[in-house]
């Protein structure tokens, strides 16, 4: 029994939305008389963090503290239109929107602080502490004091409006040439596996991932996409499938109780280090990394594969009797090669 050792890689580029009609987002934003910014979406999160991020564009935006806001996903017959969570682009849309509809709050927030202090708006700043004040002097007044000065005082909303939407590219009939997309997140993964030549059994060491991301709005959360991602990459190339590889059906899944996916001691050592080269149409630069998290591992897998034992394996997933099945293929070959030679 010999452990073989291969390095592999693998590169992937994903685009950021899609060329649906414009494929937009909105974002409704309003003010409670406590202060707090309240952000109606129908915009699903998955799981991936969208509350979170969408939650920073509008803090950063209206120059307050993140515990001001508030986002309510509600639902799609009570929130504003959204698309949908998929093509990688909800941060993108989202976001774009949220920042539309949290600076045209701003606007509004500072019109009311500039009524209560009696100054010019354009004389006023936020510093993130929740104080809206005036440039070079002493004079503030607290977010929450604001909000009730606006609703009881001077009875005015302070509310925004966004909707971001990428127009749609028809195709020139000519060339086929269009733009599909807002923008690209480009991402390299390597992986080092160690096979077993007696029982195929593939065992992935290390990961290497590096994602150029744009704008990483949270860059622990963007590391943990990647990282579940190449968890999700390692399950589908080795472990994940509703058919059958053994001779008869019986021997497959029934139910995902028998679905067989990577536990705790099948999960590698990881390295990931995100790049950012900011796009001009995202949120403060970030592109979209969601689903291409789980593309670069598998061909990266494959490769190694390769590398260690000369087999290419083209089927997920990767199993040990694929894998077993290879090997003895070279080995036929090789004493055939040697008979040949030796007659």
């Amino acid at each position: 029994m010999t452990r073989l050792r291969g390095r592999g890689y693998a590169a992937v580029n994903y685009p950021t939305g899609m060329n649906l009609g414009g494929d937009p987002s909105q974002a409704l934003i309003h003010a409670t008389t406590t202060g707090t910014f309240v952000i109606a979406l129908s915009s699903v999160d998955l799981g991936q963090g969208l509350k979170t991020v969408v939650a920073q564009c509008a803090a950063e935006t209206l120059g307050l503290p993140i515990e001001n806001v508030l986002v309510d996903t509600a639902d799609t017959d009570t929130g504003p239109h959204c698309m949908g969570t998929f093509a990688s682009r909800g941060t993108h849309r989202v976001g774009n929107a949220v920042i539309m509809a949290a600076t045209e709050a701003r606007a509004i927030m500072l019109d009311v602080a500039a009524e209560e202090l009696e100054v010019d708006a354009a004389d006023l700043e936020t510093d993130g502490t929740g104080y809206i004040k005036v440039k070079g002097a002493e004079l503030k007044i607290h977010i929450t004091d604001l909000a009730l000065a606006a609703h009881f005082t001077h009875g005015r909303t302070i509310s925004g409006r966004g909707v971001f939407m990428k127009e749609k590219s028809e195709v020139v009939p000519e060339t086929g040439e269009m733009n599909p997309d807002s923008c690209q997140a480009h991402a390299c993964t390597v992986a080092e596996v160690e096979v077993d030549d007696e029982t195929g059994v593939v065992e992935v060491l290390r990961m290497y991932s590096v994602y150029e991301v744009g704008r990483a709005l949270n860059p622990a959360m963007a590391t943990q996409q990647v990282e579940g991602g190449a968890w999700m990459g390692l399950s589908h190339a080795l472990f994940e499938t509703t058919e059958p590889y053994y001779p008869a059906r019986d021997h497959g899944p029934v139910d995902f109780s028998e679905y067989l996916m990577p536990g705790p001691g099948d999960v590698p050592e990881q390295h990931s280090v995100l790049l950012e080269r900011p796009a001009d149409t995202g949120p403060f630069g970030a592109k979209g990394i969601g689903e291409m998290t789980a593309n670069a591992p598998i061909p990266a897998i494959a490769n190694a594969i390769f590398d260690a034992c000369g087999v290419r394996v083209e089927h997920m997933p990767f199993t040990p009797e694929r894998v077993l099945r290879g090997i003895d293929s070279l080995r036929a070959a090789d004493r055939r090669a040697q008979h040949s030679t030796s007659a």
